[in-house]
């Protein structure tokens, strides 16, 4: 009897099974550790505007106004500045395209006391 050296279609179909499951544990994980270091990037950016704002007030006794920085363009998000008087401000950083979450954390606030809002997201 001759022997025929080959995959089945039995063992074919195994292969596949197997890479379909590793792929549905993986891909949502792969996804969730991006966000999590495009939050934290956008952290970084909150945390720079921050120190612009104190070299700002440190010259012109004020804090800047949006016009006044340089705010950065980013993919994952809008960076505002808001409440500016001369001794009180908010940074605010608001997900946009594919950080926008299901779990409702999609924006995050700074203030000049290092404030944090909201707390529990980032």
């Amino acid at each position: 009897m001759k022997r025929i050296n080959g995959v089945t279609l039995i063992e074919l179909m195994i292969v596949i099974a197997i890479v379909g499951i590793i792929a549905a544990v993986a891909i949502p994980s792969y996804q969730s550790q991006l966000r999590d270091s495009r939050r934290q990037n956008g952290m970084k950016v909150l945390l720079q505007l921050k120190m612009q704002q104190e070299e700002f007030r440190l010259t012109n006794n004020s804090y800047a106004t949006a016009a006044q920085l340089s705010l950065p363009a980013n993919d994952f998000y809008t960076f505002t500045v808001s409440v500016v008087s001369a001794t009180t401000y908010t940074l605010t950083a608001t997900a946009k395209g594919s950080q926008i979450s299901d779990t409702g954390c999609t924006m995050v606030s700074l203030d000049q006391s290092m404030n944090k809002s909201p707390e529990p997201c980032w």
